[in-house]
């Protein structure tokens, strides 16, 4: 399913570099959640931008042990501690990648859309991706793809809004 309201201005904005961006991650309960998390941030960071990892405590265990060395990962804090952060002002973002496969991820997704000034791009998947990308009524551009252990199709539309 193509998913996007990826434009122009949106990839104009990825492409600008030296940006804080956050990628939040919800339950890793589907398998393509981390290496396309990875992927992101890889192509983020290879842009010259900061990545900071917010998650769960299974979701960052995914990521740092998939990424030891730090070469793709940040900074990385659990996705709560992010969240009062962000709401009291402490710390916001220049993007926001938010990853969902389960009304729990759009719930997330949405308190970033209320609390932080970041742009928001909302990373739909799993089985039930259509369904739950019908639950979403907050301003975000949605990449949607019912993607579970194929991570392809999320690869190609986080390209179309990167290159």
């Amino acid at each position: 399913m193509e998913g996007s309201e990826s434009s122009g201005d949106a990839a104009a904005l990825i492409n600008s570099g030296k940006r804080r961006v956050l990628l939040l991650l919800g339950c890793p309960e589907v398998p393509v959640q981390t290496s396309i998390a990875l992927y992101l941030a890889h192509n983020l960071r290879r842009r010259g931008d900061e990545v900071v990892v917010a998650g769960t405590g299974a979701a960052l265990k995914l990521m740092k042990l998939a990424d030891p060395m730090g070469h793709y990962i940040g900074e990385t804090m659990n996705i709560d501690r992010c969240i009062a952060s962000i709401s009291e002002g402490k710390m916001d973002f220049e993007l926001c990648f938010a990853f969902a496969h389960s009304d729990a991820g759009i719930s997330y997704a949405g308190t970033m859309s209320y609390i932080s000034g970041a742009e928001l791009f909302l990373l739909i998947f799993g089985r039930g991706a259509e369904e739950l990308e019908k639950t979403v009524d907050f301003d975000c551009r949605k990449l949607v793809a019912k993607a579970v252990h194929d991570p392809v199709p999320l690869k190609r539309l986080i390209d179309e809004v990167i290159d």
